[in-house]
């Protein structure tokens, strides 16, 4: 009886599992192009839009979300009598979407990062979105780019074939020594490497590498010392 039990349970925990990850494909799927639309028009990573709107509305299934076309958690008035809430309610899922991009144009914390970053720069916008207010919680951004990779959204901005993406920058309180402990470092050349991969192991970028070592072209040797 209690083996039945336990399979009985662990089925519906399985089944539950399932639907939730399918749900969040769904949601994608519905809510792609009109997030695509949305990046081409204010330049703001699609990536981003839509997974600040899973991670704030739980892919859609959250009561805010279902009762009143909240997809991302915006505080303000509402006129809906079927729950009681301090968010803001919304006609359409479409007009929620429209308005997170215009509460972030309309705020001063926000504004600059339009043009800060570009529509392929999610590490860039989910920071400083979250530098500017948006979530008190300290891991709102790692959460964000977490869905971000964890659904492989950034196949949706439309980025170059190649594009880098930029490097991660230290705190500035940790900065200082970061330089100083990486100021020396060299790294010799093995066989199958090449300035790309180097870059991305290191942080950096190319033109950083080839820059610091006064290399004309991208070219390198097995055996070979460069300055990261």
């Amino acid at each position: 009886m209690i083996k039945k039990l336990l399979w009985f349970w662990l089925s519906i925990t399985f089944i539950s599992l399932a639907a939730q990850a399918q749900s969040t494909d769904d949601y994608i799927a519905e809510r792609v192009s009109y997030a695509q639309e949305l990046m081409r028009e204010h330049h703001i990573p699609a990536s981003i839009i839509l997974a600040v709107a899973i991670h704030e509305s739980a892919a859609g299934q959250s009561k805010i979300a279902r009762y009143m076309n909240n997809h991302f958690g915006v505080k303000g008035p509402n006129t809906n009598t079927e729950i009681r809430s301090s968010y803001r309610d919304y006609t359409t899922i479409e007009e929620s979407y429209d308005h997170f991009i215009e509460f972030l144009k309309s705020r001063s914390t926000f504004s600059p990062l339009f043009d800060k970053y570009d529509q392929y720069d999610y590490r860039g916008w989910a920071r400083g979105i979250q530098r500017g207010g948006y979530a008190r919680s300290r891991s709102w951004s790692s959460q964000v780019v977490g869905l971000i990779r964890k659904y492989e959204l950034y196949q949706y901005d439309e980025r170059p074939a190649d594009y880098e993406e930029p490097p991660i920058v230290a705190p500035a309180r940790t900065r200082k020594k970061s330089r100083s402990s990486a100021s020396g470092k060299r790294y010799t050349v093995r066989t199958g490497d090449n300035l790309s991969k180097i870059a991305k192991r290191n942080h950096t970028t190319t033109k950083a590498i080839m820059k610091k070592n006064g290399l004309t072209n991208a070219n390198l040797k097995p055996g070979q010392k460069i300055k990261l």
